[in-house]
C-alpha cells in the first residue's frame, strides 16, 4: 500500500463528511398519539345486528358503527365520537332488552314447568 493515496491532513476525527462545520444544532421530531383512540364499536354492532336484534336497534347501532368509523377515517373527530356515542347506546339497549327478554322467557319456563310437573304428580298420586 501506498501511504500517499490516504488523505489524512485535511480529515477530522469523529466527524462525518456531511456534516457542516461551526455549531450544530439538534432537530427534535414530535409525535402527537392520542391516549384514547376514539372506538367506533363496529364489532359490538355487529354482534347486535346478527344475535341481539330487537326492534331493529342492532341495524341502527351497526349504522351509526359505520358512520362512526367514516367520520374518524376523514378526521372529523367530534362527529366521530358523537356516532359512536350514539351506538354504544344503542348497542346497550339492545342488550339489556334481549337479556331481560330471555330472563322472563327463562323465568316463565320454569314456573310453568313446576306448575305442571306439581299437577300431574297429584293427578298420578291419588
Amino acid at each position: 500500500m501506498n501511504p500517499t493515496s490516504y488523505p489524512t491532513e485535511n480529515v477530522q476525527m469523529g466527524r462525518n463528511p456531511g456534516q457542516p462545520r461551526g455549531v450544530t444544532s439538534v432537530q427534535y421530531t414530535t409525535v402527537n398519539v392520542t391516549s384514547n383512540p376514539l372506538r367506533d364499536h363496529v364489532v359490538w354492532s355487529i354482534c347486535s345486528f346478527i344475535y341481539l336484534n330487537p326492534c331493529c336497534l342492532g341495524l341502527v347501532a351497526l349504522i351509526y358503527s359505520f358512520k362512526a368509523r367514516d367520520r374518524k377515517v376523514a378526521g372529523d373527530v367530534e362527529g366521530a365520537r358523537h356516532y359512536a356515542s350514539t351506538a354504544r347506546c344503542l348497542n346497550i339497549c339492545a342488550m339489556v332488552l334481549v337479556s331481560s327478554i330471555v330472563l322472563i322467557l327463562i323465568i316463565t319456563t320454569t314456573v310453568l314447568v313446576k306448575a305442571s310437573a306439581a299437577h300431574y304428580s297429584f293427578k298420578y298420586n291419588g
